[in-house]
């Protein structure tokens, strides 16, 4: 573990005067849609000025930065973890505190995290528990969703308190879990409507819970207990089935859905697949299934890898999932953050129903994204901007307060340098847990400079946070970039997707690039048996991608480039041509 400074508990002078103005220049600034040259400058917290130095005159008493041959970008977001959890006999290692201490080295600068009530719970009374542990520890902000475990008036009352007072608007159902927190199709029906009525985003763990309840109970009656028998109780299809269903059952509800930590392929395509045929549905994947697989892992080390949907056994899926973030079938990465020790993780030997899920992911999960996407060659830095942080932003509502590098933004800020390497270790994480599942990993893209609403709490390898400086972010109800869509104030698809001609310029600049389109086919052909399941090797999972990304781009001088354009319609990413034959610019679907 790492020996940084002991926890602040109060903002000491040095951060509370010349650090209220800072400013960055000479870097790349790079959003979600663009990237372009200028200086920034900060005053208590806020982005006042984006441009050049030319036209500002910085005053006295400013801490500069020089950001030359840095890459200026939003903090980012991750929307999936759980700190301080209890879970499985153990608590989860990483509280608000080391958890978020985490995250800021790494240079995430929001987490939403996840309160979970017990079954028969008011979930108002968790969601007091959950702000009363975060509070007082949070170093950066903070929102929260609340997961349904259970079904009720009570609890249909309570969803409404949640949106209206509490400043919460995302509610997870489970499909898993059985007999714990999964709930049965009528009732996710009904979660669903009042979820839509309240204008909130449904969220999912989709795994047939019921199936894997079965496997379960054959794997250890035939004497399977380690580890392995985790995966084997919920395969790929298992997820697959679930993801399948739960978008079905939300889009008969007229609900937009959030597919939480998907780990497979078929499950990446099916989400793809149905947005593309019209529903308002988003998929997460994980850093955890980003970063590695479980090839190679000794069968002595596996019981600390053990998550739900679990990390999946080939060495391709990682590509995969990083192929579907780069052509919008996913739209987000999460960490799924729960740490536990070994000592926790061997609660389980023996039994591996009893393994405590969960492994790190918060302060590696944008250097991994980094590294096995844009370094590989896979997203360009806009896109990565997208995953990692703006479009959580705006699907649950904060943008572009957060995940935007603009004026009256918060100065959630990361200095970027996509050529330096770092190499993950528990040694020097800032994890509690004493162990790393990417142990040894090297990899591009290190934050040099991480600010916190303006304050700079990581400089130069140096983790400098102050305890309980979060603030609590609510997400307000009605997320124009979902909403948009389901009300049909925006198209689902543009014209020119359908446009013949303009396909076909698509399909010449994505033969450019040697990325395969994904084949638009109703996801009703494929519910009816007219079109197989997707399989091993099916153009929907296996895009390629030509040429490398090594670090910063200058995109401004691209002729195209895949670019999120996600707050247009919510469903697909685009190629923009930039200076196409003739000067004007145009956008493709």
């Amino acid at each position: 573990m790492s020996t940084s400074p002991k926890p602040v508990k109060k903002v000491p002078i040095h951060l509370q005067s010349a650090q209220n103005r800072v400013y960055i220049k000479n870097g790349e600034i790079v959003n979600h849609d663009k990237t372009f040259k200028a200086d920034v400058y900060i005053e208590d917290g806020i982005i006042k000025f984006v441009g050049p130095a030319s036209e500002i005159t910085i005053p006295g008493g400013v801490r500069t930065i020089d950001a030359s041959g840095l890459l200026i970008l939003p903090g980012g977001i991750d929307p999936h973890t759980h700190l301080q959890l209890p879970f499985g006999g153990a608590v989860a290692v990483d509280d608000f505190y080391h958890g978020t201490k985490a995250a800021v080295a790494g240079g995430t600068t929001m987490i939403i995290d996840f309160v979970l009530p017990n079954k028969h719970e008011s979930m108002i009374e968790a969601y007091d528990k959950w702000r009363s542990w975060a509070d007082p520890k949070v170093c950066c902000d903070y929102g929260l969703h609340v997961g349904i475990t259970w079904w009720s008036k009570s609890v249909s009352e309570e969803i409404g308190i949640l949106c209206k007072e509490l400043g919460v608007n995302s509610f997870k159902t489970f499909m898993a879990y059985k007999g714990l927190y999964q709930l049965n199709d009528s009732d996710l029906l009904d979660v669903f409507e009042r979820i839509r009525q309240l204008n909130g985003v449904a969220m999912v763990h989709a795994e047939n819970g019921d199936i894997i309840a079965k496997n379960t109970q054959r794997l250890l009656a035939e004497g399977i207990t380690g580890p392995e028998g985790h995966e084997l109780s919920r395969p790929e299809e298992v997820e697959a089935e679930a993801v399948h269903r739960a978008c079905v059952l939300a889009h008969q509800m007229k609900t937009p859905l959030f597919v939480a930590g998907l780990t497979s392929k078929s499950s990446a395509e099916l989400v793809g697949r149905s947005r593309r045929s019209g529903y308002c549905v988003f998929g997460e994947t994980l850093a955890s299934s980003l970063g590695r697989s479980m090839s190679g892992v000794p069968k002595s080390e596996r019981i600390y890898y053990i998550t739900s949907p679990p990390i999946r056994e080939s060495a391709e899926t990682p590509r995969q999932l990083m192929k579907s973030l780069a052509y919008d079938d996913l739209q987000l990465t999460g960490s799924d953050n729960c740490t536990f020790n070994k000592e926790h993780k061997a609660l389980g030997v023996g039994d591996f129903t009893k393994i405590p899920n969960g492994v790190n992911g918060l302060e590696d999960r944008m250097s991994l994204v980094w590294e096995k996407g844009v370094h590989a060659g896979l997203l360009d830095p806009c896109r990565f901007v997208a995953v990692t942080s703006t479009n959580a932003a705006k699907i649950f509502n904060i943008y572009p307060q957060k995940g935007r590098i603009a004026v009256g933004s918060d100065a959630d800020i990361v200095l970027w340098n996509p050529q330096a390497t770092r190499t993950i270790s528990k040694d020097t994480h800032h994890h509690a847990c004493d162990f790393n599942i990417f142990e040894g990993m090297v990899v591009h893209g290190v934050p040099e400079f991480v600010l916190v609403r303006g304050r700079i709490c990581v400089e130069n390898g140096i983790v400098r946070v102050a305890e309980g400086f979060g603030r609590f972010i609510p997400t307000p109800v009605r997320p124009p970039f979902v909403y948009d869509i389901i009300e049909g104030k925006v198209q689902s698809l543009p014209e020119e997707h359908h446009d013949e001609k303009q396909n076909g310029n698509m399909a010449k600049k994505f033969a450019e690039l040697d990325i395969q389109i994904p084949v638009v086919e109703p996801i009703g052909a494929m519910l009816a048996g007219n079109l197989p399941m997707p399989a091993e090797g099916s153009i929907c999972s296996t895009p390629s991608v030509r040429g490398r990304v090594d670090g910063k781009r200058d995109l401004q001088e691209s002729s195209f480039s895949i670019s999120e354009e996600l707050d247009k319609s919510g469903v697909r990413a685009c190629i923009k041509v930039k200076n196409p034959p003739g000067g004007k610019s145009s956008g493709f679907w």
